[in-house]
């Protein structure tokens, strides 16, 4: 017969507990659902198994909330045989890229809005950073925009000046 002793002063290590697995399963769920929630362009170019990513389509293709949740739970469990950390980077990569293109994005949004209010120190700061802009077209396209709006005519400047000051930003 086994001590007491002897159960508790045993050093030998039996691998993660029933927990640790089960956060372990739980988050390659997660990751899962973030992958079903990408276009199927997207994650055809994860850079996973090809069975891995007709799962993870089929899945994206379900109606039903019980079987899209008993795919993601199988897609979990495929996730145990491969490396999950690339999938994660992958996933990382897309959500920082569309963070910063949205942070742009309102960058030009409000440098239009102040154009067309006739803050013309933010074409001033412009032609400040972008050293190849063209003040001139820039405050007649900022005018135009001004009268579309208080004329209540379709916004064609307003978008025009939009693309001016995106492309000068892009460097074209």
């Amino acid at each position: 017969m086994h001590d007491v002793e002897d159960l508790y002063n045993n050093d030998e290590y039996s691998g993660p507990s029933r927990s640790q697995k089960k956060r372990d399963m739980t988050a390659l769920q997660n990751l899962a659902e973030k992958l079903m929630k990408l276009s199927p362009e997207l994650v055809k170019k994860c850079g996973l198994p090809q069975y891995f990513i007709e799962e993870v389509l089929d899945a994206m293709s379900m109606t039903s909330h019980e079987a899209k949740r008993r795919q993601t739970q199988y897609i979990g469990r495929l996730m145990r045989d491969i490396d999950p950390q690339p999938l994660i980077d992958f996933i990382e990569d897309i959500e920082v890229g569309n963070r910063e293109g949205n942070k742009k994005f309102h960058k030009l949004e409000k440098w239009r809005d102040a154009l067309v209010e006739g803050d013309m120190s933010v074409l001033d700061e412009l032609v400040e950073l972008y050293p190849g802009a063209d003040r001139q077209r820039l405050a007649q396209l900022a005018r135009n925009a001004k009268k579309e709006k208080d004329g209540g005519k379709p916004p064609k400047s307003f978008r025009a000046l939009f693309k001016a000051l995106r492309e000068i930003s892009e460097g074209k």
